[in-house]
């Protein structure tokens, strides 16, 4: 079955014709296959062991209410301007400015670790250089490139992954020494630092002005086959790297698929692999970066920020943050960091889809409920250094944005 789906753009509407559940999963896909695939193993091993795996499961149920939550909300408000707009609306301009703080600290800690990622497989012996290049091209010109994002990156980057996941099984892997033993407490952190595995969600549950808009019944069925899909890959990845890696070495390695190639005697097909990671990382940045933008331009449609006359300062701020992440922290607390901001955002966001009316709703309101108490119980068993670096990261945002609307009430 084929359908008409209408966008929203600032020129005239124009109908794009796209099967409505397998084109919202392969939008979403490339968004999502980025940092928690490429480099998220190595960090979640290090404090769950091989119970990163399960712990996998949980963050799935976590991103499935959050996307249920944003699909709502954009139902509700199909003109705001994403998450932040939708916080506002519902719980009023302080849980709104937190909530962007967490957005854009999330959006740059992801897009460090994505820039983290290139680096370590394609250039490791000039892992800045690379990353750095990656934000600026991408920064630059990803919002040129958004269309072209399709089936072709992601049939790519599940190849890659493919010929991982086949290599790693298809040899003995070496003695590897065990892993230590793991508490509860390791497989939360473990969770809330894979929960980066699956965002990338909001491509489709909430699209920006000039994206495919997909009716709730298309996202009925999309929503949970793409969650499915992301939990299948990550597992497969996540088993085939542990197999030839075992939990210790995984634990301190920084490119977790390329090191599980070299283990099972695949360093041939390394360049193969360089390849995909390009193509996930640069989709996915694109996606990250879109929608760090989004925030900001909701910041300044309300007056949390100053007014600007285009778009692209807001390309060099969400940039500017990312670039900041990216030099000043490992990939892996990058990437814990990410995670955290993400969680939080996606708390506001659950809680402001609580207080949605009857008939706003395509899913029932404990789902909302559920994806607020799993995204604050993630959020608050990331690291402690993620932690730490998130809080200040928030309270130093929702101080910023609180003195500029002060300035301009004084002004």
């Amino acid at each position: 079955m084929r359908l008409s789906v209408r966008t929203r753009s600032t020129c005239d509407c124009v109908p794009v014709t796209v099967t409505p559940r397998a084109g919202a999963v392969v939008l979403a896909l490339g968004a999502t296959l980025g940092a928690g695939v490429l480099v998220g193993f190595g960090p979640a091993a290090a404090l769950a062991g091989p119970w990163f795996l399960p712990a996998l499961a949980l963050a799935a149920v976590a991103a499935l209410c959050c996307a249920y939550s944003t699909a709502d909300q954009h139902r509700a408000y199909p003109d705001a301007a994403g998450g932040y707009s939708y916080i506002r609306h519902q719980l009023g301009p302080w849980p709104a400015r937190i909530g962007a703080s967490a957005h854009l600290v999330g959006r740059a800690g992801l897009a460090a670790a994505l820039a983290g990622a290139f680096g370590a497989y394609a250039f490791p012996a000039d892992r800045v250089v690379a990353g750095v290049v990656l934000l600026v091209v991408v920064g630059g010109l990803g919002r040129f490139a958004a269309g072209w994002i399709g089936l072709a990156a992601v049939v790519v980057v599940l190849v890659a992954l493919g010929v991982v996941v086949a290599v790693a099984f298809s040899v003995a892997p070496p003695a590897n020494p065990p892993g230590g033993e793991v508490g509860f407490d390791g497989v939360m952190g473990a969770a809330g630092l894979l929960f980066a595995v699956f965002t990338g969600f909001e491509r489709v549950t909430a699209p920006e002005r000039g994206d495919p808009v997909f009716p709730a019944r298309a996202l009925r069925a999309a929503v949970p086959v793409l969650v499915g899909v992301v939990l299948v890959v990550a597992l497969a990845v996540g088993w085939a790297v542990l197999r030839q890696l075992g939990p210790a070495r995984l634990a301190l390695s920084p490119a977790p698929l390329r090191d599980a190639l070299a283990a099972a005697d695949g360093r041939s097909l390394v360049p193969v692999l360089a390849v995909g990671v390009l193509v996930a990382a640069g989709s996915a940045l694109v996606f990250v970066l879109a929608s760090a933008r989004r925030t900001l331009r909701g910041l300044v449609e309300h007056g949390d920020l100053p007014r600007v006359r285009a778009d692209w300062p807001l390309d060099v701020v969400a940039v500017g943050l990312a670039l900041v992440v990216f030099l000043a922290l490992p990939t892996g607390t990058a990437l814990a960091v990410g995670a955290c901001g993400t969680a939080f955002y996606y708390g506001f966001t659950n809680a402001s889809a609580r207080v949605l009316l009857h008939e706003e709703r395509t899913w029932p309101m404990r789902t909302a409920c559920l994806g607020l108490g799993l995204c604050v119980l993630l959020a608050m068993s990331a690291p402690t250094d993620a932690l730490l670096l998130t809080a200040a990261a928030l309270a130093a945002g929702t101080a910023l944005l609180s003195l500029n609307r002060v300035r301009r009430r004084i002004g």
